[in-house]
C-alpha cells in the first residue's frame, strides 16, 4: 500500500521583550537558576499580572508578515493543568480567540518550486519553567527563570506532506521572526521549538490518519529525523494490523527514535475558561496600520530584489536572503566593492566555508563586512589576483592585519601588471623549457591549448602568484605560437 504523510507544526517562539509578558522580571538567558521569577511568575496570592504591550506589537508583527487577519479582540485564557515548572497551576495562554487569525507562509522546496502552507491561527502565551533531571540523584530540580516568558505559538494548518517541507517551513518562520527583530530565533538556547504532528493515511484517502505529537524538537535537523523516524513507526504497526493512538512522543536524537510519553490530552482535560485578571486586549486599526508601515523588508521581497535590481540567480538570491544577518553582510560588502556577483560568490563560498569551518555564526566572523569589500575592491582594480585575495582573506580571518591594503603591502602580494616584467619571465620559462616548448610546437593546434598550462604554471611560479594570470596567458600563447 502507498501511505501519504501529513503534518502539522505548532512552533513556539520566544519574543524578544527584556521583561516577561505578565511581570518586570528579566527574560536575558543564562542566568543563576530562580533568580528572574518573580511573585507575579510565581503566581503567589494577591499579585496581578500586567500585559507587556512589546509582546502585543511583536505578534501583530508576524501576524501582518504572513498576511494574517488581526484580531481587533483578543481574549487570555487559563489553561489548567499541574506540573512542578508550572507553579501556578496553570499557563494563561490565548484558547478561543488569538491575537492572530488565518495567514499564509510560502516555503520554497529543493526544485526551486514554491508552496504555501496555511497558517491556523497564532497565540500568545506564557512559558513555563524548566524541570531537570541530570544533576539532583534521582530528583528533580525546578528553574523557574523561563516562566512567564512570552511565546508567540504559530500553529500550522496540515498542509505539510514531507520531512523536507515541514523543514523548509520551520525555516521559514525562522527567516521572518528574526527579520522582523521580534526572536533572535535561538534554538539551542530555546528561543524557538516546535511540536510536531505527523499522521499517514492510504494515497487517495481524504480522511486523515491518527496523529502523534512530538514534543519540543529543537533543531532543523531532529526536526527530519523525528518525521522519518514517526512515519516509518506509524506505517509498520498499520501494516502488522495495529492501530495508531493518538497520543504524545517524545522524540530522542541519540537513539534517533520517538518514545511515548502520556496519551494525548483533549482540550476539556485542560479546563480552559477566560483569565479574570487580564482584560481582553482590544486594538484599533491605527495601531495596526501604524505597525504595518513600519515592518522591515521581509525575506521574500528581499529575495526578489536581490534577483531582480542586483541581476543575482533565483539561487543565489535565496540563499543570501536566509537569513538577516548574511543579508545584512552581503548588501555591506556589495556597498563597498560594488559588485553584486563577485560579493555573492565571496559571502556563499570563501566567508560561508570559513564560518563552517570554525562553527561560527556570520555575527561572529572575524572578518567584517568593510574588510571583505575592500578586498574586493582590489582584486576587481587588479591589484591582487584570484589567488592573492585569499590568501589575502585567510590573513584577515587571523587577525594580520587591519585591511586588505596593510596584507598586500606587508606580503608583496600586489599583482605584476608591468607587460616588460612578464615579458621577461616568460621569456626565462621558454629557454628554461625545451622539451616542453618541442611539444607544445609538434602538438595539433587544437590541443595546444591544453598545454599551455605548464608554461602558465611556471610563470606563476616564477612570480611568486603575483603575475597577472590574463596576462600571462595572452603573452605565452603569442611568444609560443610564434615558435611553430
Amino acid at each position: 500500500m502507498q501511505w501519504e504523510t501529513v503534518i502539522g507544526l505548532e512552533v513556539h517562539v520566544q519574543l524578544a521583550t527584556r521583561s516577561k509578558i505578565f511581570s518586570g522580571a528579566s527574560t536575558a538567558f543564562g542566568a543563576e537558576p530562580n533568580t528572574q521569577a518573580c511573585a507575579v511568575d510565581l503566581g503567589l496570592p494577591g499579585v496581578l499580572p500586567v500585559l507587556n504591550e512589546a509582546a502585543v506589537a511583536m505578534a501583530v508583527k508576524f501576524g501582518l508578515a504572513v498576511h494574517a487577519e488581526i484580531a481587533e479582540v483578543s481574549v487570555f485564557d487559563r489553561k489548567n493543568y499541574f506540573y512542578p515548572d508550572l507553579p501556578k497551576g496553570y499557563q494563561t495562554s490565548q484558547m478561543y480567540q488569538p491575537i492572530v487569525g488565518p495567514g499564509v507562509v510560502e516555503i520554497t522546496l529543493e526544485d526551486g518550486t514554491t508552496k504555501p502552507i496555511r497558517v491556523h491561527h497564532a497565540h500568545l502565551e506564557e512559558d513555563a519553567g524548566k524541570s531537570l533531571h541530570e544533576d539532583f540523584h534521582g530528583m528533580t530540580g525546578v528553574d523557574l527563570n523561563r516562566a512567564g516568558t512570552p511565546l508567540l505559538e504559530i500553529v500550522s494548518e496540515p498542509d505539510m506532506r514531507s520531512a523536507k517541507e515541514a523543514a523548509a517551513y520551520l525555516k521559514a518562520i525562522h527567516s521572518i521572526v528574526t527579520y522582523l527583530g521580534i526572536s533572535d530565533g535561538n534554538m539551542a538556547e530555546g528561543s524557538m521549538r516546535c511540536d510536531v504532528n505527523v499522521s499517514v493515511r492510504p494515497k487517495g484517502q481524504e480522511a486523515f490518519g491518527t496523529r502523534a505529537e512530538i514534543k519540543n524538537v529543537n533543531s532543523f535537523r531532529f526536526v527530519e529525523r523525528a518525521i522519518a523516524y514517526e512515519v516509518e513507526r506509524q506505517v509498520e504497526l498499520l501494516e502488522d494490523g495495529g492501530q495508531v493512538v493518538q497520543e504524545t512522543r517524545l522524540y530522542d536524537p541519540e537513539r534517533d527514535e520517538t518514545r511515548s510519553m502520556r496519551t494525548k490530552e483533549e482540550a476539556n482535560d485542560y479546563r480552559y475558561f477566560p483569565c479574570p485578571d487580564l482584560l481582553p486586549v482590544v486594538l484599533d486599526q491605527a495601531y495596526i496600520d501604524h505597525l504595518r508601515d513600519n515592518l522591515p523588508e521581509l525575506p521574500a521581497d528581499k529575495r526578489a530584489r536581490f534577483e531582480h535590481e542586483l541581476g543575482l540567480s533565483a539561487y543565489d538570491a535565496s540563499v543570501l536572503s536566509a537569513t538577516r544577518e548574511m543579508a545584512d553582510y552581503f548588501e555591506e560588502v556589495k556597498e563597498v566593492c560594488g559588485d553584486a556577483k563577485q560579493a555573492a560568490n565571496w559571502v556563499q563560498g570563501e566567508l560561508a566555508g570559513a564560518l563552517n569551518r570554525e562553527g561560527l555564526a556570520m555575527a561572529d566572523s572575524p572578518v567584517s563586512a568593510r574588510q571583505l569589500g575592500e578586498l574586493l575592491v582590489r582584486v576587481l582594480d587588479d591589484t591582487i589576483n584570484g589567488k592573492a585575495a585569499k590568501q589575502v582573506f585567510h590573513a584577515l580571518w587571523n587577525g594580520q592585519g587591519a585591511n586588505a591594503d596593510d596584507v598586500i603591502e606587508a606580503q608583496g602580494l600586489k599583482q605584476v601588471t608591468d607587460t616588460g616584467a612578464i615579458e621577461a619571465m616568460i621569456d626565462q620559462v621558454i629557454a628554461d623549457s625545451p622539451a616542453q616548448v618541442a611539444q607544445y610546437r609538434d602538438a595539433e593546434p587544437d590541443k595546444r591549448g591544453k598545454m599551455i598550462g605548464y608554461f602558465v604554471g611556471q610563470v606563476m611560479k616564477a612570480s611568486r602568484g603575483t603575475a597577472n594570470p590574463q596576462q600571462v596567458n595572452q603573452l605565452l600563447k603569442q611568444k609560443l605560437d610564434a615558435l611553430c
